[in-house]
């Protein structure tokens, strides 16, 4: 348990040290870091001139994508009546949650701006179920119009669903690719923004699904049944699908290459997609008669594998947080200590125990946070992602953390006064 006392000593990540560790610790990399300034080169960071293009289209974005989840919500209400619509939307949130908290582990390491994640599950609960429920029924036809001799009930829920619903949610994973790029790093930035939409679009389909047991049987049995079986035994089915696009995304964004590398990577981040949600949904209708075979021999071991895959990712993060910032140390931003400690899990927690125990706690999330955002922006560059505002961005983040160090040494020094 961190102590409260004022007047513990800095952490050993302030304290300046001459060791290099770090250069045998992380990959070094041809391509030096821009060497450290004594003198700001920019003016304080609230005098900073701020890009209204791409903030004021987020906005817009979001705006609409909230107001036609808002018309999706009027559309429940009315299909299925307030009283059902209520009792659905509160089962639904339990799915939901359980989804968002994996997600939310998933990106603790470097946290997704809000807005972004907001816009990520509007999308998915508003916009892509509006597209599937619009053109659903002409997929339909046009795939039995192409394959006459295939049943309906493979048609539908095993082939049109899956494409129709996985390029609806992947059309928002993709927009987010390009309005939200600074933030778009790599494959795990690409599996929470994807795995954000594919929660959303299960949560608006829990509730519809919930809502026809109930109106269509009357029973509170059926509705407990269809609960335990998309609610509690698969809430991670869509965003499993829709991860796999994602992570391909991010492994092209993160590879370089604009636009010549990404939209092909959407084509084929789909097949994965839909393919596992094709396998998902005909599971029980081609492969196994009943759904507690499928269940344990397929969808347990895919999701514990997708687990499995996420883990790795995350290490591979802190790895190349590692590396990155181990530039910037050999170029004199960091202190070895400040890389140890920005690098790994219990160093950020001890330093955010001691920055809450001399009041510096926000400032020295803001550092960490800062510190990550230089590491990736790095990665970026050295991947061949030759943006406009790349080295300018490098720059404002070197100072902004070098602001933040000032700030909490500042604090620090005035409560140890």
């Amino acid at each position: 348990m961190a102590s409260n006392d004022p007047h513990r000593p800095l952490p050993a990540a302030f304290r300046p040290s001459d060791s290099g560790w770090w250069e045998t610790s992380t990959s070094r990399n041809a391509q030096v870091a821009p060497p450290v300034s004594l003198s700001a080169p920019f003016p304080p960071v609230w005098e900073q001139p701020r890009a209204r293009g791409a903030g004021a289209l987020n906005i817009i974005l979001a705006i609409a994508a909230a107001g036609i989840t808002a018309l999706v919500l009027l559309f429940l209400s009315v299909s299925l009546g307030p009283a059902a619509l209520l009792l659905c939307g509160v089962l639904a949130l339990i799915p939901l949650a359980i989804c968002l908290l994996g997600i939310r582990w998933i990106d603790r390491w470097d946290p997704e701006p809000r807005g972004a994640v907001l816009f990520a599950f509007l999308w998915g609960a508003g916009v892509s179920v509006v597209v599937t429920l619009l053109l659903g029924n002409y997929v339909v036809e046009l795939l039995g119009a192409a394959l006459t001799t295939t049943p309906d009930d493979v048609i539908g829920p095993v082939l049109q669903a899956p494409i129709l619903e996985e390029v609806a949610k992947g059309f928002g994973v993709l927009i987010l690719v390009y309005t939200r790029r600074s933030h778009f790093d790599g494959p795990v930035d690409g599996i929470v923004y994807a795995g954000t939409v594919a929660a959303g679009f299960a949560f608006t389909e829990n509730i519809l699904y919930f809502g026809t047991a109930v109106i269509d049987t009357g029973s509170t049995g059926a509705l407990v049944s269809v609960f335990i079986l998309r609610g509690l035994f698969s809430p991670f089915a869509h965003v499993m699908f829709t991860a796999a696009l994602g992570f391909v995304l991010g492994l092209a964004v993160s590879r370089g290459g604009g636009s010549r590398r990404v939209l092909p990577a959407f084509v084929v981040g789909l097949v994965p997609a839909i393919a596992g949600h094709m396998l998902w949904n005909g599971g029980t209708v081609i492969l196994f008669s009943d759904f507690f075979s499928f269940y344990f021999y397929v969808q347990v071991p895919l999701f514990l594998a997708a687990v499995l895959c996420v883990i790795l990712l995350r290490r591979s993060e802190r790895r190349l947080t590692e590396a990155r910032l181990g530039d910037y140390a050999r170029a004199g931003w960091f202190t070895p200590q400040e890389v140890a400690m920005l690098a790994t899990r219990p160093g950020r927690q001890q330093a955010l125990a001691w920055a809450r125990s001399v009041g510096a706690k926000a400032d020295m999330a803001a550092f960490i946070r800062t510190a990550s955002r230089i590491a990736y922006t790095r990665q970026r560059m050295l991947g061949g992602r030759h943006d406009a505002g790349d080295v300018e961005e490098e720059r404002f983040l070197l100072d902004e953390a070098t602001r933040r160090r000032s700030r909490i040494l500042q604090i620090a020094g005035n409560r140890h006064a």
